[in-house]
């Protein structure tokens, strides 16, 4: 009688045993496919950028480096009032650690001249690192300049240019205008195209930064007032810094000269990329 008692004890038990193995099974491969995804199939992250911080845009310009670009500085009488052209305004930003810009604007006796400084450090969220990221949206900065293609005369002239401190001048105004040139067809050419020699073209800048360019444009103000505008754009691993120039002169018919004001604006880019590494 007791042996009859004992063996259902043994198979309720045996029973309990393999229904709790087999929820545990039916458990576990729930478990596993709810994170097809889990820790350990994520993606190493993204190499972060070279740079976490970005300067203060209105102290990366020095008073020096001001007075060149800017002229009428040194012309202001008032001390306060000069003081206060030196520091700039800076421009709207959420986020100084993700972007920051300055802006001058100066009157002289001979023009008018702005400066623009930009600076943007880019973040990348997705599979790919900071300054691939930031080497895409400087690609789309470049291809939107429409540069033209160089020419095969650009480099000797860029060559003789360097040589020449009087090179930028070959295409002034007057000397556009004499020979057999008319008022006439002067007039009807480009301004850009007429007073920007070829080795001052909108061109990509070797020397500065992971990649640069520079753009030049001469564009019409009013009926008779020329306006010369020279944009600087480079990148240096996760930042991206942008520089715009130009110059309106105050006498009616003058250009602004294309050499003087790229030389200027290419040697504050030289020293921004210095204040970023340094």
């Amino acid at each position: 009688m007791q042996r009859k008692a004992y063996v259902p004890g043994v198979a309720v038990l045996l029973a309990a045993l393999l229904a709790g193995c087999t929820g545990s099974s039916s458990d576990d491969g729930a478990t596993d496919d709810s994170k097809p995804g889990g820790s350990s199939s994520t993606a190493p992250a993204a190499q972060p950028g070279k740079y976490r911080t970005l300067p203060e845009a209105c102290a990366a310009v020095d008073h020096g480096t001001l007075d060149s670009l800017l002229p009428g500085i040194k012309q202001i009488a008032d001390e306060e009032q000069r003081e206060t052209a030196y520091e700039g305004t800076a421009t709207l930003t959420y986020d100084t650690d993700r972007r920051v810009g300055c802006r001058w604007k100066v009157e002289s006796t001979n023009a008018t001249d702005h400066l623009f400084v930009d600076f943007e450090r880019v973040v990348s969220y997705d599979s790919v690192s900071d300054d691939s990221k930031a080497s895409g949206l400087y690609a789309g900065k470049e291809t939107a300049a429409d540069l033209p293609e160089p020419s095969a005369s650009a480099s000797s002239e860029s060559e003789e240019s360097e040589e020449s401190p009087d090179a930028g001048s070959s295409a002034s105004p007057s000397d556009s205008a004499s020979g057999s040139a008319s008022p006439s067809s002067t007039s009807s050419a480009s301004p850009s195209a007429s007073a920007t020699p070829t080795s001052l073209q909108p061109r990509t800048l070797d020397g500065l930064g992971d990649e640069a360019y520079l753009n030049d444009t001469l564009s019409s103000v009013g009926s008779t007032a020329q306006q010369r505008t020279v944009t600087v754009v480079f990148r240096t691993s996760n930042v991206i810094v942008t520089i715009e120039y130009d110059e309106q002169p105050a006498v009616t018919g003058e250009v602004p000269d294309s050499k003087e004001m790229q030389d200027r604006a290419r040697n504050l880019a030289a020293k921004l990329a210095d204040t970023l590494d340094g």
